[in-house]
């Protein structure tokens, strides 16, 4: 329990990632980092692993951001563009074929906020807290937070998030679509794992291919996404649409 980040596998090819810095509110410093990397490439490379969940411990915050104790020095500046270059976290949790989905209860902060943005699905407690206060702070969002959230909710609201640094609660956040589903947090875990266990039932080979069509085809002209397509299609073993 002394771990970072905490794994679990279950039979039905659903993995659980816990971030598990309760105490620091789950925040990301360069160790839980390393230990995130490790672990998002075992559950890419895991061919038994079909959707992974993401999750913060405790009941305070699935994540607050990045730990702001390690700004301010210059090893630690050094070290964090060094983790960057070699080890592009974000970046592999947009190439992973692997499903992602956000267990997102109390504070999802700055990189926390920007972590679930880079999962498939956010499934949220009605405690949750997301923003990016990266601006309050003297800094921009920095973990692809200024290109995912308008990719994801109305430029106007990505504005106003991203400027003001002020968070949104859980029903503001579903109507903007920021998050799939709000629910009790009590039901949170089972809600989330019933969503798991039904992405896991799908045919893998089509879950990744949905994922790598929707994800590598945003900025593809229309044309060549359509193409992107039918590879993907073919690649699956499917040689018509069966459309009428």
């Amino acid at each position: 329990m002394d771990s970072l980040v905490l794994y679990e596998k279950s039979d039905d090819g659903v993995a659980t990632i816990t971030l598990n810095r309760p105490a620091a509110l789950n925040a990301v410093n360069l160790a839980m980092r390393d230990a995130l990397w490790e672990l998002l490439l075992a559950v890419r490379d895991d061919p038994d692993v079909r959707v992974a969940i993401l999750r913060g411990a405790g009941e305070q915050a699935f994540c607050a951001g990045a730990d702001v104790k390690e700004f301010g020095s210059a090893p630690s500046v050094v070290e964090a563009r060094r983790a960057r270059q070699q080890r592009a976290l974000w970046g592999l949790m947009l190439e992973m074929e692997t499903p992602l989905i956000a267990q997102i209860h109390g504070w999802a902060l700055g990189a926390g906020c920007e972590m679930s943005l880079l999962c498939d699905l956010r499934i949220a407690a009605e405690d949750a807290r997301l923003g990016l206060p990266e601006v309050t702070l003297g800094y921009i969002p920095s973990a692809g937070g200024t290109q995912t959230l308008p990719r994801t909710v109305a430029a106007s609201d990505a504005m106003r998030m991203i400027l003001s640094g002020e968070p949104v609660d859980a029903p503001t956040a579903l109507r903007m679509g920021l998050v799939h589903r709000v629910v009790p947090a009590t039901t949170l875990a089972s809600e989330v794992q019933r969503t798991a266990r039904t992405i896991a039932a799908r045919p893998p080979a089509v879950i990744r291919a949905l994922r790598r069509t929707l994800f590598q085809t945003t900025d593809l002209p229309f044309a060549e996404a359509l193409a992107f397509e039918q590879r993907q299609l073919s690649g699956i073993g499917v040689t018509s649409h069966g459309h009428a």
